[in-house]
């Protein structure tokens, strides 16, 4: 579909709309896909439902309980570090 052709579609008695096919399978869009709708100046914007909603750091800082002293910078790649020569060893990457 190029962008310069316009596609059609009828509301319904009910208001509802079908979206053309080349349009849904373009934005991946199968049956059930959940769409917020917003009002804008130049027309309707349809957009897919975000999966998660947003959040910031703030947000979500300090959710987990953090249990005994804290960890050094070095102490912390010491970890990862067991951790990846474990996962080797087992190959488990």
């Amino acid at each position: 579909m190029s962008a310069k052709q316009k596609l059609t579609t009828i509301v319904s008695t009910k208001g509802q709309v079908i979206l053309p096919k080349a349009i849904r399978e373009r934005l991946r869009w199968p049956a059930g896909t959940e769409l917020t709708v917003e009002d804008t100046i130049e027309g309707v914007l349809l957009k897919a439902k975000p999966v998660f909603a947003p959040t910031r750091p703030k947000d979500v800082f300090g959710s987990l309980p953090c249990t005994g002293p804290s960890k050094s910078i070095a102490d912390m790649k010491a970890g990862i570090a067991a951790e990846a020569k474990r996962r080797h060893a087992r190959n488990r990457y």
